[in-house]
């Protein structure tokens, strides 16, 4: 009886089903991340990637095609190697492990391509800005921990949004920006524009578990009028600038 219920407690971990994943991963981010019409199994399987606002939210937005993953226990962890035909060239690799005090999530250097559009799934303030383009991700000896509550980044990430628009300008494209993050014992952000008529800038600290991020949007000569609406919307606006803020 003993062995018949070792078996069966084998072979049903073995073949779990993706579903169990897909709620966990609900229950963990608060309904933000959603993997719908979850196939396959916990170890090997796909589902449907959505972002959304949040529970009691309307806002949904999903990603083109089917996200794949593979999931392989390691010592006190687990390893998980992520595919996607739309977005990543090659696959993205990661390891997380639990710790004294939390846990441990270590990426291996990667880039992948995203389109912008889901990110107005979100939520405020993405459902009315509506961004379209191309997000590039890249990550460097990235690793988030959690211990005792607290989160602790090293390494960095780069994101590149590349020929962005939005539904609040007629101008199409505006610009190109990328977002840096820095880890360390005092994580930092830095918005840069790379190239266009929206000119964004500023930075950013995490104090404690807060980011703190002051920067400023204008527009350039003579795109004035074609970006004064969004200039009202995205931030408080003072002459020809709109003062952004976080925390």
């Amino acid at each position: 009886m003993l062995g018949g219920l070792l078996g069966g407690l084998s072979v049903l971990c073995f073949y779990a089903p993706a579903t169990w994943l897909a709620s966990g991963v609900f229950k963990a981010t608060q309904g933000q991340v959603q993997l719908q019409q979850a196939r396959g199994t916990v170890w090997n399987g796909s589902a449907q990637l959505v972002l959304t606002g949040g529970q009691g939210s309307t806002d949904e937005a999903a990603l083109p095609g089917r996200l794949n993953w593979q999931l392989r226990p390691a010592f006190v962890g687990a390893r998980v190697q992520l595919t996607s035909d739309c977005c990543t060239a090659a696959p993205i690799n990661a390891r997380a492990s639990l710790q004294w005090n939390g846990a441990l999530i270590e990426v291996a250097d990667s880039q992948s391509h995203w389109p912008a559009a889901i990110l107005s799934g979100l939520g405020t303030p993405w459902n009315t800005v509506q961004p379209q383009g191309k997000l590039t991700l890249q990550t460097k000896n990235l690793q988030i921990a959690s211990n005792a509550g607290r989160m602790v980044l090293q390494g960095s990430l780069q994101l590149d949004a590349l020929e962005v628009s939005s539904k609040l300008s007629t101008l199409r494209p505006m610009g190109s920006y990328r977002l840096t993050v820095n880890g360390g014992d005092a994580p930092t952000l830095a918005l840069t524009t790379l190239d266009g008529a929206l000119l964004l800038n500023g930075s950013g600290q995490w104090v404690g578990q807060r980011l703190r991020f002051t920067g400023e949007a204008m527009a350039a000569p003579g795109r004035e009028a074609a970006l004064g609406n969004l200039l009202n919307i995205i931030g408080r606006r003072t002459g020809d600038r709109s003062i952004l803020t976080v925390g």
